[in-house]
């Protein structure tokens, strides 16, 4: 089976590329490199180019026999998508119908599609499951809301098979991919930054939210658990399983002091905090109830604890201290 993976480049979509290469699957990678790194996944055949670019999917998925998508390749910057959603609902939402009608027309029948809990807004109830209401409060989580609702109306119009995994908040590293952004905006990366010196402090944007330390409680995932996941859709879906919209949470909640906690007992370096004020639209809670991933797909998280997420980061930290840049 010949896989397309687009953004195949960036975080979460090289170290799936990781994961296939290592069960001897022809990984096929387009990437824009708006954000991702090349050296990322070395020898991988590579196209740099657009996924809108109708004409280039068509090629490769002739050129190289592909049977299936994982579809990564979105913008994913919740701020920047306020101050800019032209560039958001382009990317991730236009480019994405593109693609979508590319593969159809190359009879390419089996897509994983790379959404987000942004999808749900504001919770109602925790954990949230897959039937909590999806009312998404900034353009990013809008534009893969909009995806999702394309992809159930294209598998009623055109057979297109899909799993969208909604993630909650992925963190850590494999041994070869990890945590490269800039900017950097995620907590973990940022906290060890400051562990090894690179950032004065940690920002901490709120200390009286109503949970017990006042920090908000986010549920952290491990990339090679997220990784995981991607493949375990695939084979769903090459079985002849039905489309399905998934969450993938640990289904555990840690506080921002929780993590900046563990992460000086993993580097074993202080690390300094500044209080800031509370950020528009940050909740208090995020947990997911993943129990649909297990039903569905058998998955579970294999790397649940934060000390063994932030671990990992640290180690591929100190391996790449400059990340990908040379």
């Amino acid at each position: 089976m010949a896989v397309l993976v687009t953004g195949g480049a960036g975080y979460i979509g090289s170290a799936t590329v990781e994961l296939l290469r290592e069960g001897d699957v022809d990984v096929i990678v387009l990437d824009n490199l708006d954000y991702g790194h090349r050296d990322a996944i070395c020898d991988v055949p590579f196209y740099k180019g657009n996924v809108g670019d109708s004409d280039l999917v068509k090629r490769i998925v002739l050129e190289h026999g592909i049977e299936s998508c994982v579809h990564f390749a979105a913008y994913a910057y919740v701020g920047e998508s306020v101050t800019d959603p032209a560039k958001y609902f382009a990317n991730n939402t236009v480019q994405t119908n593109d693609l979508l009608n590319a593969l159809i027309e190359s009879d390419v029948k089996n897509i994983v599609f790379s959404s987000t809990c942004a999808t749900y807004g504001d919770p109602q109830y925790i954990p949230i499951d897959e039937m909590h209401p999806q009312k998404p409060i900034n353009p990013y989580g809008w534009s893969k809301f909009m995806t999702e609702r394309i992809l159930e109306s294209y598998d009623s119009a055109y057979g297109l098979k899909f799993v969208t995994l909604r993630y909650f908040n992925a963190a850590g590293a494999t041994a070869k991919c990890g945590e490269h952004h800039d900017p950097e905006t995620h907590l973990i990366p940022n906290v060890l930054r400051a562990a090894d010196g690179d950032l004065p402090f940690v920002s901490v944007f709120g200390d009286d939210y109503d949970t017990p330390d006042g920090t908000c409680i986010r549920d952290y995932i491990h990339v090679a658990d997220l990784a995981d996941a991607h493949l375990r859709a695939l084979d769903h879906l090459k079985g002849g399983g039905d489309s399905a919209h998934i969450n993938l949470g640990n289904g555990l909640g840690f506080s921002v002091l929780e993590v900046i906690e563990a992460a000086r007992k993993v580097s074993g370096r202080t690390i300094d905090v500044k209080i800031e004020p509370r950020r528009t639209g940050d909740p208090a809670r995020l947990i997911a109830n993943a129990s649909k991933a297990f039903e569905v797909l058998g998955w579970k998280p294999e790397n649940a604890g934060i000390e063994t997420i932030i671990r990992s980061a640290w180690d591929w930290k100190k391996a790449h201290p400059n990340g990908y840049a040379s």
